[in-house]
């Protein structure tokens, strides 16, 4: 194992990380966790509140934010439709919340794994059921990097060739390996 996920034989998946490894996944989950931001309000300890507490109707301005929480219609492209941004607006009024705390539970999930390590590197084991944090949490990383990168199918490509002196290369970097944990993850998972 060198920092990618494999069988654990035991249904589950393990990675050895080293100390430069593990930090850097867990300022990466840290800094998801900031762009998330905080539950509104708080966590509240009445949850018939929390059951129907309304979440924001429009879109976020940062690109990244709106890689993370999307349009459920139209988008960008789409025919401006008021009937199609009301139904987007509802949608996201009543499902965004939801959605900022599962992101938010996956990225606290990983640091808190990462945590276990107390600061070194070492061999995580990833029990199936944890599967969903993990992947939820790498996906998030990748979708708000590309987000910051610009990445399209069509560009992905060139970023394997960008020269050492772009300042995009640590995150390209980064991007590269977030792609390769998911893959990696998932064929553990198969095997």
């Amino acid at each position: 194992m060198a920092g990618l996920f494999e069988s654990a034989g035991n249904g589950g998946a393990a990675i050895a990380l080293d100390e430069f490894e593990a930090s850097i996944l867990r300022s990466l989950e840290v800094q998801m966790l900031e762009l998330i931001g905080p539950p509104p309000g708080g966590e509240s300890d009445d949850p018939l509140a929390a059951l129907f507490a309304e979440g924001p109707s429009e879109a976020p301005a940062d690109p990244a934010l709106l890689r993370l929480f999307p349009d459920a219609y139209g988008g960008p492209g789409a025919p401006e439709d008021p009937r199609t941004a009301e139904m987007a607006s509802e949608f996201r009024r009543y499902t965004e919340l939801d959605l900022r705390a599962r992101k938010r539970e996956d990225a606290l999930f990983v640091v808190r794994e990462l945590d276990g390590l107390g600061g070194e590197g070492g061999v995580l084991e990833v029990k199936p059921g944890d599967f969903p944090h993990w992947l939820g949490a790498l996906n998030d990383l990748r979708l708000t990097l590309g987000s910051r990168l610009e990445v399209t199918e069509e560009d992905e490509e060139g970023l394997y060739r960008l020269p050492e002196s772009d300042p995009r290369k640590p995150l390209v970097i980064a991007y590269l390996w977030l792609g390769a944990l998911q893959e990696s993850l998932l064929e553990a998972m198969a095997g």
